[in-house]
C-alpha cells in the first residue's frame, strides 16, 4: 500500500514538473529577453486621418481608408497608448524605441515604431525608463516619459525626457534640474 502511494505521488510530481516546463516555454516568447525597460503610458487620440508617430514627415497622404469605388471611406475616431522601451544589444548598451499603440475592438495594435536615435546613438545603458506618473490616467494627451542613461558603465546615470505632445511631435532631450 505505502509503495503504492509513493509511486501515485511520484507520477503526480513528474506529470507537474512536466506541465510547468510546457508552461514555461509557451511563456518565453512573449517578452524577449532583450527587453529590459518599457513602459506603457500617455494617450493620443485622432480622427482616423492622422499618420502614424514618426521622426520626420515622409508624406503628406492621409491614412485614411478609401472604398472600393475610390471615395473617401468615413475616417473612424481612433486612440491608443505609447509604449517607449530599451533593447539590450550584445555590447550590453541599449537602443531605446517608442511605439505607438491602437486600442481596437480585438485588443491592442501597434500603428508604428521609431527608435529614438537622439539615445540610441549615444550607446546608453539603460538603468531605468519612468512614465510620468503611474496613476494611470493621464488628463492631456501626449507622453512624458524620463530614460535613465549612462554612456559610462561607471558613472551616475543622467536623465533624459521623451515628450510627445497634443500634436503628436516628439522631443528627446536631455533632462534639465
Amino acid at each position: 500500500m505505502m509503495a503504492m502511494r509513493q509511486a501515485v505521488i511520484m507520477a503526480l510530481l513528474v506529470s507537474g514538473w512536466s506541465v510547468a516546463a510546457e508552461a514555461q516555454t509557451v511563456h518565453d516568447d512573449i517578452l524577449p529577453a532583450s527587453i529590459i525597460f518599457a513602459t506603457s503610458t500617455g494617450y493620443w487620440e485622432d480622427d482616423g486621418n492622422s499618420l502614424p508617430v514618426e521622426r520626420a514627415p515622409t508624406t503628406t497622404q492621409s491614412v485614411s481608408a478609401q472604398n472600393v469605388s475610390g471615395g473617401a471611406a468615413k475616417p473612424e475616431q481612433r486612440h491608443g497608448y505609447y509604449k517607449l522601451f530599451a533593447v539590450r544589444q550584445a555590447d550590453k548598451t541599449s537602443r531605446v524605441f517608442l511605439q505607438q499603440i491602437a486600442q481596437i475592438d480585438d485588443g491592442p495594435a501597434i500603428l508604428s515604431t521609431v527608435e529614438l536615435q537622439e539615445i540610441s546613438d549615444l550607446k546608453p545603458y539603460i538603468t531605468d525608463i519612468r512614465p510620468e506618473n503611474s496613476s494611470g490616467f493621464i488628463k492631456e494627451p501626449g507622453l512624458f516619459a524620463t530614460v535613465y542613461l549612462k554612456t559610462d558603465p561607471a558613472a551616475e546615470p543622467d536623465g533624459w525626457t521623451v515628450l510627445i505632445d497634443e500634436f503628436g511631435d516628439i522631443t528627446v532631450e536631455k533632462a534639465t534640474n
